[in-house]
């Protein structure tokens, strides 16, 4: 058996402070030195190239996109495993293997299409208005309430939640990359555990309001097409509760973050402020490079099936994949100039910040 090489010899790094703020420096030493590496003896290996990701997603029989345990900094500051039951917020969606996954997809789908997103364009200006206006004023103020708040507003309208329990959107919308990211500790795995209860609770609780009731207008909230899956036998009640909490994770912080991401990108550089104000056609180059530089979510996981080989490497079941989409999204082998904003890229949706493959972000056109 030949294992993968440790990432660096400090293996930790990957999750130490520094390089959580800033892992670029790290991503291109893993990308560069072992595109293959394994961390510690954890049975986690880090996937840091384009290619190397893109392998990973086409061999599905091989690694499964079920989330099964996550990496973390244990007491001593060393990595460490937090294993999650497999029915952890039951596997939906993007933790969801075939056949399961495509079931969902066709659900979810119709309601997030472009042409669905382009007629909340409106309403989405009027929020971040809104926010804008509430946050404006003189001296230095924390843009994040603006971030956060106009993305949970989304994701509530999509479900056809009810906009006076937006505090309680805008904080469950806030806390699914937490465990994610392998910076917690026992608390806040506690602490997650009960707003994750609460949040399954409320989100039910309007799911079977949903189901008791008839929609089938092409308006239709996406928690009465996912009432209509049920009712239909095509999912379960848990499946749907699972869909729509993955929505307020992977549509709120994300957006959060990239928004958060593009307004830092502007205020260094006000050359670049001004070129986007003078041509606005421009924004949505910007809006992509953005989102390659920075992509919200730094890595997801696949767990291995089988045992099989990667890189030359061998995995066995149990083994981890952490899939580093920011680390591919510079990989100088597919991009010209990597760590710099180009605003004439050939091809400016050529990232992988929204995954690729059966796999591709769904709300991706939000």
């Amino acid at each position: 058996m030949t294992l993968a090489p440790l990432c660096s010899s400090n293996p930790e790094e990957v999750l130490e402070r520094h390089t959580i703020e800033d892992p670029h420096a790290f991503y291109a030493r893993v990308r560069n030195k072992h595109p293959i590496s394994r961390v510690a003896e954890t049975g986690f290996h880090l996937v840091a190239t384009w290619d190397g990701i893109l392998e990973v997603l086409q061999r599905t029989d091989d690694f499964s996109a079920n989330l099964t345990g996550v990496l973390v900094r244990g007491d001593e500051g060393q990595p460490d495993v937090f294993e999650l039951p497999l029915n952890f917020g039951t596997q939906v969606i993007a933790t969801a293997d075939e056949p399961d996954h495509s079931v969902h997809r066709r659900l979810v789908h119709p309601r997030l299409t472009n042409a669905r997103a382009g007629k909340m364009e409106a309403a989405i200006r009027k929020w971040a208005q809104e926010a804008l206006s509430d946050w404006s004023g003189s001296g230095s103020r924390d843009f994040a309430p603006v971030a956060e708040i106009v993305p949970a507003r989304v994701v509530a309208h999509l479900l056809g939640l009810p906009e006076s329990d937006v505090e309680r959107h805008r904080l469950w919308a806030m806390m699914g990359g937490e465990l994610l990211a392998g910076d917690i500790n026992p608390e806040t795995v506690q602490n997650l555990a009960i707003e994750t209860g609460k949040m399954a609770e409320y989100l039910r609780h309007h799911l079977e309001r949903a189901i008791a009731e008839t929609d089938l207008s092409d308006e239709r909230s996406l928690l009465h097409t996912l009432a209509e899956g049920v009712k239909a036998e095509r999912i379960t009640t848990e499946e749907a509760t699972g869909i729509a909490i993955v929505m307020f994770g992977a549509a709120g912080e994300s957006t959060t973050s990239l928004i958060g991401s593009a307004i830092r990108l502007l205020a260094q550089d006000n050359e670049l402020t001004q070129q986007l104000r003078q041509d606005p056609e421009l924004i949505p180059r910007f809006v992509e490079e953005a989102v390659r530089l920075e992509p919200p979510f730094k890595f997801h996981y696949r767990a291995v099936r089988r045992e099989c080989e990667l890189g030359g490497f061998t995995l066995v079941p149990g083994d981890r994949l952490m899939l580093l989409w920011a680390a591919a999204n510079r990989d100088p082998e597919i991009f010209d100039e990597p760590d710099t904003l180009q605003l004439d890229r050939k091809h400016p949706r050529n990232h992988l910040s929204f995954g690729r493959g059966q796999h591709f972000c769904v709300g991706a056109p939000l």
